[in-house]
């Protein structure tokens, strides 16, 4: 049986921290609002690049942000 892992996110959480939206965060980080959206929903897995990004502008750790767990 093969294993896979979820990438789990509290985006939206450290966006309400630092009282910015979608559409803020989206200037700061250089992507659209759809992207963010896309990573807050788990659609989609950011690159480690924007990843980084997202916790420079939170002041973060990125594994604050991100969390990576085991799935079925």
């Amino acid at each position: 049986m093969k294993e896979g892992f979820l990438m789990k996110n509290n985006l939206r959480v450290q966006r309400a921290i630092k009282n910015i939206t979608q559409a803020e965060l989206a200037d700061l980080i250089q992507v659209s609002r759809q992207t963010i959206n896309t990573i807050e929903s788990g659609k989609y897995v950011p690159s480690t690049v924007l990843a980084l990004k997202m916790a420079k502008v939170f002041g973060v750790n990125v594994e604050e942000i991100f969390d990576l767990e085991e799935g079925d």
